[in-house]
């Protein structure tokens, strides 16, 4: 008996994965299973094996099928498509991932693709290393500049009267920090800035629906899908730890102990500066809310412009409460959901935000350790 066939049991079926992509990148064919994260190059013949596999069928079906080919051949290539997450076997308990909740579905395969396929992306293990890559590319290619220049237009020009005190100067002073002081944030700041940012401020009511949350950011539907998780690591009256931070009850639910600095970093993609900030507070989407009234995929955008929104306000917020608030997105997904005990489907990690007190000496802040020619960004 072939090796193929003592590996496989008589009866097995396979079935088509239910989250596949098929494209061309290059010369090449590439098979993706978003879902999964697994991608293949492969024939576009075998794409007809998976129009076919849209329900259960045995080696000896697909074979006769394919009409040309022998049924060792095929039985290989169902395995191999198995082991590579392009085809489910009937024998295999189904992998979790692929339980796709009711609520994506009508977002497949538009935002899933991309929702799925852009997470758990490898950052750069040396930050300066990096920049100084940059720096040869910018040589190559200069750095693109900011505005649009219409040679020609009459224009007309604006006064900044005004601008100069109260809140327009906490929205000039907005700077992202990356150096901070030793001296831990005041649990009462930290409460100021999560009930301005995320604190459900009062309640409206739809008739014949229900009640709606009103926050200080606009949300799609006033369906409000993020939710913040602290992670507290120097804040005066705080137990260091991770939190989550009903929006409702304006508290902090504590839910287990502070991971430490060096895994801190990792997972804030091997940015060390952010290791001093006082506390980070991640931003998930539980994406079900958004889905209630949304079924198309468009609305996706919706919950990433959301995130952007509470972003802003946090870090108004912190600028106005003069601490030193950052914004990063380079995270490590999987890891932080399995930390907060998330699935990264119905609720996934989106983006972060964080800060710390203000150094004594500001010189340089904004641009984490000077020394190492960091740039002056954010």
């Amino acid at each position: 008996m072939p090796e193929w066939r003592k590996a496989i049991p008589i009866h097995t079926k396979y079935r088509r994965a239910p989250a596949l992509v098929l494209y061309w990148s290059g010369e090449q064919f590439l098979y993706d299973n978003y879902l999964l994260g697994k991608r293949i190059c492969a024939d576009p013949m075998v794409a007809s094996i998976l129009d076919y596999c849209h329900d259960w069928r045995g080696a000896d079906e697909v074979c006769a099928r394919l009409g040309k080919f022998n049924r060792t051949s095929v039985a290989r290539t169902l395995e191999t498509l198995s082991r590579y997450g392009m085809l489910q076997r009937s024998d295999k308990p189904l992998d979790a991932r692929e339980k796709i909740p009711a609520g994506w579905r009508g977002w497949l395969p538009a935002a899933g693709f991309f929702h799925f396929a852009t997470k758990d992306v490898e950052f750069a293990e040396d930050p300066i290393a990096a920049f100084r890559e940059l720096q040869k590319h910018s040589k190559q290619q200069p750095m693109p500049q900011v505005g649009k220049n219409y040679a020609g237009a009459r224009h007309v020009r604006l006064e900044e009267k005004g601008c100069e005190q109260g809140f327009a100067q906490t929205l000039k002073e907005r700077r992202t920090w990356r150096r901070y002081s030793r001296e831990p944030v005041a649990i009462g700041d930290l409460g100021k800035l999560l009930y301005l940012s995320f604190g459900v401020q009062s309640w409206g009511r739809i008739p014949g629906i229900g009640r709606l949350a009103m926050k200080t950011s606009p949300s799609g539907g006033g369906l409000h899908p993020i939710e913040a998780y602290v992670v507290a690591r120097n804040v005066e009256g705080l137990r260091s730890g991770v939190y989550y931070y009903d929006a409702v009850k304006h508290a902090l639910a504590w839910l287990r102990p502070a991971i430490s600095r060096a895994a801190l970093e990792k997972m804030v993609g091997n940015q060390h500066w952010f290791g001093d900030a006082a506390f980070l507070v991640l931003m998930t989407a539980v994406f079900g809310r958004t889905q209630w009234k949304y079924e198309f995929p468009r609305a996706y955008r919706v919950v990433l412009l959301e995130a952007g929104h509470l972003a802003q306000t946090f870090c108004l917020t912190a600028t106005w409460l003069r601490l030193a608030p950052f914004t990063t997105a380079a995270l490590a997904d999987t890891k932080w959901e399995e930390l907060l005990g998330i699935d990264g489907i119905r609720e996934s990690l989106l983006y972060a935000v964080g800060a710390g007190r203000r150094p004594a000496d500001e010189r340089g802040a904004h641009i984490g350790n000077s020394a190492k020619g960091m740039p002056n960004w954010g």
